[in-house]
């Protein structure tokens, strides 16, 4: 069985912290990084309902959205169902792993997730949050042992070129030539003793959020007690990434109909709408879409000429400013993240195949949206 430690260092690999935004409370909140699982549980929220749940079915580690603990606890009153929820983490070893922001920001993330619910084409970043420089490392390996090195660093994430090419290398052959000297414990030759041997140069494309767990793969799968290796950066276009999607409908619709369309496709019990005090607008194409709460972006959304922005948690006063916009809002509410809970799923199943961990993956069938409309 894994443990907590190799589940989120194989997460991370996939979204990487630093993709955070602020003080964002990413990461552990709960439990004990070498602790074993045997089930592992997705889910959008942590609420006492969340955690019964997760205790009834024997969850040894939860990956949520949303953080459990988003502000300092002052005080543990546990007359407080929030401050007794964590008691009961506790009580029941629990370890819980929160992706926040790091989630809406990655490519393949959240706000993808919601772009594809939109069936949104030619999608493109919203906000723009920082770049990923493309990175190219090279490795020397022996010629029988350079397949399994190139396919541990696939393994790792190396080798993804555009969204339809992945495991792309490129190998030259040459002839390696090095002495072991006092100390060593060469794989092939002698301490002190010149040797040569036919190699192969591996050469992989990829992000440098990715370098490092790449070269722990080369390295580990290494025949060499030290790998010579090289690793530089590329002036290729470097991604972008960001908060929010934008991008256009499959076909235009009318106000009406969209605001139907996304109340459909999100299967929501209600939704709220503001419509612009200046400006008709006969068909919607060009869509915004950021989940949770994006009130502060909807002039991202206005600057890249979106027809509608959806999001949630839009205040009154923010409303009002979007209402003399020229822009459609759809406030579909915080809880459309709840996509989030297959998505993880399906990534946590694909991993559990692929590192042989023997691990139950469920997904939580809470309901933790806590609006109901008329």
């Amino acid at each position: 069985m894994p443990t907590v430690r190799e589940i989120i260092r194989k997460f991370e690999q996939r979204v990487p912290k630093s993709l955070a935004m602020g003080k964002d409370p990413i990461g552990l909140h709960f439990g004990d990084w070498n602790q074993e699982v045997q089930v592992v549980m997705t889910t959008l929220d942590i609420r006492p309902s969340i955690i019964q749940e997760a205790i009834e079915k024997n969850v040894d580690l939860i990956i949520a959205h949303h953080p459990p603990i988003f502000r300092p606890v002052q005080q543990f009153d546990l007359t407080n169902p929030q401050h007794k929820m964590y008691q009961e983490i506790l009580k029941h070893d629990i370890a819980i792993y929160a992706a926040h922001t790091n989630l809406d920001v990655v490519s393949g993330g959240v706000n993808d997730w919601l772009s594809e619910v939109l069936q949104l084409e030619k999608v493109e970043v919203l906000s723009p949050t920082g770049k990923l420089r493309q990175m190219k490392i090279a490795v020397f390996v022996p010629e029988e042992q350079a397949s399994t090195v190139r396919q541990a660093m696939h393994e790792a994430g190396a080798g993804q070129i555009g969204n339809c090419y992945k495991e792309c290398s490129f190998t030259t052959s040459g002839v390696g030539r090095f002495t072991p000297t006092e100390g060593a414990n060469p794989a092939i030759g002698q301490v002190n003793q010149a040797e040569q041997v036919v190699e192969e140069k591996v050469e992989v494309i990829c992000y440098e959020n990715q370098v490092d767990a790449i070269i722990t793969a080369m390295k580990a799968s290494h025949p060499y007690e030290v790998p010579a290796y090289e690793v530089w950066a590329l002036e290729n276009d470097a991604k972008t990434l960001g908060i929010g999607r934008i991008g256009k409908l499959p076909e235009p619709l009318s106000v009406d109909d969209f605001v139907t369309y996304v109340k459909n496709q999100f299967q929501l019990k209600g939704l709220r709408f503001v419509t612009p005090r200046n400006r008709s607008l006969d068909k919607i194409r060009k869509v915004a879409v950021l989940g949770g709460s994006g009130g502060s972006f909807y002039q991202a959304a206005v600057g890249k000429g979106a027809d509608a922005f959806v999001t949630g948690d839009i205040t009154y006063h923010v409303a009002h400013d979007i209402q003399e916009s020229p822009m459609l809002l759809v406030d579909a509410g915080h809880h459309i993240e709840v996509v989030c809970i297959e998505k993880l799923a399906n990534w946590l199943v694909q991993w559990n195949q692929e590192e042989n961990w023997n691990v139950s993956v469920i997904k939580s069938t809470i309901d933790t949206d806590p609006f109901e409309f008329l």
